[in-house]
């Protein structure tokens, strides 16, 4: 079926999820519809240069993750084609900021999937950037909206932004293609700190996805860069 929709939300699963993700404004929330369809901009909507999916995980922190749980713990909650979309969904979505810890929210180009072994991810890294709690809300806008506005100049390298809330501070990252190409991960570097206007002192980290399945961690073991 190639007919076009707004956006493409789930149906509502279990209580444990419900905090999470889409509010139709009712109350409800969408987490689950195998039944996608085709996304594409509306008569007279500004299409984006790509279409972007967001995504929601949760998981208990004491269970040891592997990449088949965290697989099955992703949830894809909806799919954007253009401006007027973003704004649509967006506005019903949970705020990062009032998310329980250890939560993340994913906004990444359709047909990626927020996975380390995803095959447009494999060979490439994630710049990160850890955040003081209170402002991952505001960060997480202005970091997704510079994807969107395709303000990193980086061609199809950039796959995708995730927004990680944890019990003691807030993580910000954004996902590349290619992590050898010291070019254009020094330039992404250099447009996160332009668009979140961070202090020249700011500490930023990157770490290779190669390095992720090496260690099973998300944010240990990375290399800094000031």
């Amino acid at each position: 079926d190639t007919s076009c929709l707004c956006f493409s939300p789930r149906d509502e699963e279990d209580q444990e999820e419900s905090e999470c993700c889409y509010d139709n404004g009712d109350g409800t929330n969408n987490n689950n519809n195998n039944n996608r369809r085709k996304v594409c901009p509306g008569a007279g909507e500004h299409p984006l240069q790509y279409n972007y999916t967001f995504w929601y995980s949760r998981r208990t922190p004491s269970r040891p993750a592997s990449s088949q749980s965290y697989e099955q713990n992703i949830r894809q909650i909806g799919t954007v084609a253009s401006v007027e979309q973003f704004w649509k969904f967006y506005s019903h979505l949970v705020r990062p900021g009032d998310l329980s810890g250890h939560s993340d929210f994913h906004l990444f180009k359709e047909g990626i999937k927020p996975m380390w072994e995803d095959e447009s991810n494999r060979n490439g890294g994630k710049w990160i950037i850890r955040l003081r709690k209170g402002l991952a809300s505001r960060f997480w806008e202005n970091i997704i909206l510079a994807m969107l506005g395709e303000q990193f100049m980086v061609g199809e390298e950039i796959c995708g932004a995730v927004v990680s809330i944890r019990f003691q501070e807030d993580i910000l990252s954004i996902w590349n293609r290619t992590s050898n190409d010291q070019m254009t991960t020094s330039r992404i570097r250099d447009t996160l700190r332009r668009v979140l206007n961070l202090p020249a002192n700011t500490i930023m980290e990157y770490k290779t996805h190669n390095d992720s399945l090496r260690d099973n961690s998300s944010f240990r073991n990375t290399k800094i860069s000031l």
